[in-house]
């Protein structure tokens, strides 16, 4: 494999150039850098590794655990996470084949009896999942990425359970920017040392956190903007170089991931392209916060004054603008 560029990688791998920064930033992957520019180069040792964590994502194996297999000298790491994750997965097999079963009962006795659908009394209800056979599913056969990438797709939908309708109200920002490698780090620095400074967590302990890219890396570099926003009391002064913004609010799609699942935004965007309910409600402009879609740091203000709080237990709401039809 021939060293790639962030944008190539991003292609190829059909990884975005954000979840790739986590995935260095987390310690998963080390791409070198150009000595004449900087850019991140993407070597074959780098390249193979990031094939692993793709395929084990698609697994749905949890980064944390990724980076345990990873790190370990042994398999022995490996072998008890894939026994863990099969035991859940066996319990999910066993749960889908109950209702499948019970389901597919109660639809023969309505193809017998055609009149009003009523269910059976509990009692009957009870009997009829007692006496299922729950069939295990072996697979055994090999999978190709192909079929693996199917499965995934099929897998990965949210349904109207996992995405919330959420109202943002109004309301004053502080706006950390920075364009730049490194913005998020950046950017970070300077919400926490403004929220430290003023004693955010006394007088505003409602403060809610929102970052997006500002703009999306456009070239080879991957260099990108980024804005965090901090909700503050209406009459606080914001020094620079923080700007003081009024945030419009409205209505929102949302979905919790844990951070550095990335990949699901598009989960999300299918689910309002596809809903019957809602369309998007996408501005022009993208210093609008990123068209309507950006990012909501969970229990921020509490993970701020926490240093005790790791960057694997941060919880996102992803966040996409829409509209009743």
């Amino acid at each position: 494999m021939k060293p790639q560029s962030i944008s190539q990688v991003s292609k190829q791998f059909n990884v975005s150039a954000r979840t790739l920064r986590y995935y260095e930033q987390m310690g998963l992957i080390a791409p070198i850098r150009n000595e004449e520019n900087s850019y991140r180069i993407y070597e074959e040792d780098t390249l193979r590794t990031l094939h692993q964590i793709v395929i084990l994502r698609k697994l749905r194996i949890p980064l944390r655990q990724i980076s345990e297999i990873l790190k370990s000298d042994s398999a022995k790491a490996a072998i008890d996470i894939f026994e863990e994750n099969l035991a859940e997965i066996e319990g999910e097999i066993t749960a889908l084949s109950t209702i499948r079963s019970v389901i597919m009962t109660l639809l023969d006795g309505l193809e017998l009896d055609k009149s009003k659908f009523m269910l059976p009394d509990d009692e009957k209800l009870l009997e009829i999942v007692d006496s299922l056979t729950v069939t295990k599913t072996g697979f055994r056969e090999e999978k190709n990425m192909d079929e693996l990438n199917r499965a995934s797709r099929k897998l990965n939908r949210l349904t109207d359970r996992d995405v919330r309708i959420i109202y943002l109200p109004p309301c004053t920002v502080a706006s950390a920017y920075y364009y730049g490698d490194g913005a998020e780090i950046y950017t970070g620095e300077m919400i926490d040392n403004f929220a430290k400074t003023i004693d955010l967590r006394r007088i505003h302990p409602a403060s809610r956190h929102f970052g997006f890219n500002w703009p999306n890396p456009t070239d080879e570099t991957g260099i990108h903007g980024y804005e965090r926003l901090i909700t503050v009391p209406d009459d606080i002064e914001i020094p620079a170089p923080l700007v003081k913004k009024r945030f419009e609010g409205g209505l929102f799609a949302a979905h919790m991931i844990p951070m550095g699942a990335f990949e699901e935004w598009e989960y999300l965007c299918r689910w309002v392209d596809e809903s019957t309910k809602y369309d998007f409600n996408i501005t022009d402009e993208g210093n609008g916060y990123h068209f309507g879609l950006f990012e909501e740091h969970l229990n921020w203000i509490n993970y701020h004054c926490n240093s005790d709080h790791k960057d694997e237990n941060i919880q996102l709401d992803l966040l996409i603008a829409i509209k009743e039809k």
